[in-house]
């Protein structure tokens, strides 16, 4: 660390202190997006960012159960460290827990000095690099993300209940479909933190909640995402409940989205995706990044719908996408165009949901974009109606087996993700879904044991 670097730390130290916190607690994603991260006394945060943080690499090997997967690098290398340096300009105070200050990490291989290969940030960071060099435009990304908030319930399968569950309470706010205050207190919270949340509402499903997020470039986008879920998991904690953006929580229920509202800024600071003179009012660059979206949305579904559960929110009349197609405003497509144009001409990208790893979605998303750039791709013609009506267009993996194996063999969108990221990923998420297979479900005894 340089004279300069180093005085500037320990200028963060003392304001830091000035406002009377004593804890850093410094964090970092793993490939599902879960938050991992160690807290630091202020004292030595110098050191911490001198030499960073050791943690086992296997940590982004980690299962949900805690299971380590058989990852290249982690168990066949011994289990060597990973090490985490704080970026301080991330830092932000935690209004829920006076004396403690959040930061990001960024996680670095200590045998090469490069990021880590699995490490979700880097891997965003290395595709807005290529994008911004070969292309010269800056994206810029609105995330929306919906999650369910249950509350223990011990004589329920798996222990939990959905809060406030009554029909109707459909984009309402108040007590009516939140009786305990939740989305005040946590929408209050939020703003206190900084990470840009702007409005919510109780959503479609009884103890479904939305909270909207403002747009801005990409990383930014994804570091406000990853911490927007880990906050709202932290403040249900603090409630006794929990939250969770699992895709589709409950069989009589609809499922949590991830929307990506995506456009993308020249070097002159211009919109590039308007064009008043163009098709729908959109520009030939829009009409490429829609067609590349397309073109790769097989593919980009292992990223976007990660998990076994992310395929039983699909279908018709779900309001989640099962059809490759774009529409103008049209919600029932998987690429809608909102009317806005001008600055505020964009895609939403609606094939996401909740347990997507912002990071990774993100990535997925710019570069497909890119490739449609670079290819020069166009779309077909937009959808016209409703598009669950009838098979219109090609149709999305139908499980996560079919998403990854597609993933796998789109040679272009897992070059751009880096292919040590991507042999990571596969192995990670085919284990899950072996593991998947082997476990035998409460719907195979009800269905089988009484009959069979």
């Amino acid at each position: 660390m340089n004279p300069s670097e180093s005085d500037r730390v320990h200028d963060i130290v003392a304001e830091l202190r000035a406002r009377g916190i004593d804890v850093v607690r410094v964090a970092y994603p793993d490939l599902i997006g879960t938050d991992r991260g160690r807290d630091v006394l202020v004292d030595h945060l110098p050191s911490v960012h001198a030499h960073g943080l050791a943690f086992c690499r296997a940590v982004f090997h980690t299962t949900p159960r805690g299971e380590t997967v058989a990852v290249a690098g982690g168990m066949d290398a011994g289990l060597p460290d990973i090490c985490v340096y704080p970026d301080l300009d991330t830092l932000v105070d935690i209004p829920w827990e006076p004396g403690v200050a959040w930061c990001l990490g960024d996680t670095m291989d200590p045998a090469t000095g490069r990021p880590a290969a699995e490490a979700p940030r880097s891997v965003l960071r290395d595709v807005l690099r290529r994008m911004a060099d070969e292309t010269g435009l800056r994206p810029v990304v609105g995330p929306e993300l919906e999650y369910f908030l249950c509350e223990p319930d011990p004589d329920l399968r798996g222990g939990w209940r959905r809060y406030g569950d009554a029909p109707g309470n459909v984009y309402v706010a108040g007590r009516r479909g939140d009786p305990d205050g939740h989305l005040l207190r946590t929408l209050r919270h939020l703003g206190r933190l900084g990470i840009g949340a702007t409005t919510g509402n109780h959503e479609y499903c009884s103890g479904q909640f939305e909270i909207n997020l403002h747009h801005s470039d990409a990383l930014d986008a994804a570091d406000r995402a990853f911490r927007f879920k880990a906050s709202v998991k932290e403040l249900a904690r603090l409630e006794g409940r929990l939250a969770t953006f699992m895709a589709k929580p409950f069989a009589d229920e609809g499922g949590s989205g991830f929307h990506l509202h995506l456009s993308c800024v020249d070097p002159d600071g211009t919109n590039a995706f308007d064009d008043p003179d163009g098709a729908h009012g959109l520009s030939t660059v829009a009409h490429h990044a829609i067609a590349g979206v397309l073109a790769h949305a097989p593919g980009l579904a292992a990223l976007l719908n990660p998990t076994v559960n992310s395929y039983k929110r699909f279908g018709p009349d779900t309001l989640a996408p099962w059809l490759i197609d774009w529409g103008l405003d049209n919600r029932s497509a998987m690429v809608r165009i909102p009317p806005e144009r001008g600055a505020g001409a964009r895609l939403e990208i609606r094939l996401g949901d909740a347990s997507a790893n912002p990071y990774l979605a993100v990535a997925g998303l710019l570069a497909a974009v890119h490739l449609g750039l670079r290819d020069k791709a166009m779309p077909p013609p937009p959808l016209e109606g409703y598009g669950y009506d009838t098979a219109k267009a090609p149709v999305l993996p139908a499980t996560l087996t079919e998403a990854l194996d597609a993933f796998a063999a789109d040679d272009a969108l897992t070059a751009l993700l880096g292919a040590e990221f991507t042999d990571a990923f596969l192995t990670y998420k085919r284990d899950e879904v072996a593991r998947f297979h082997r476990h035998v479900t409460d719907w195979e005894f009800t269905e089988y044991a009484h009959h069979l």
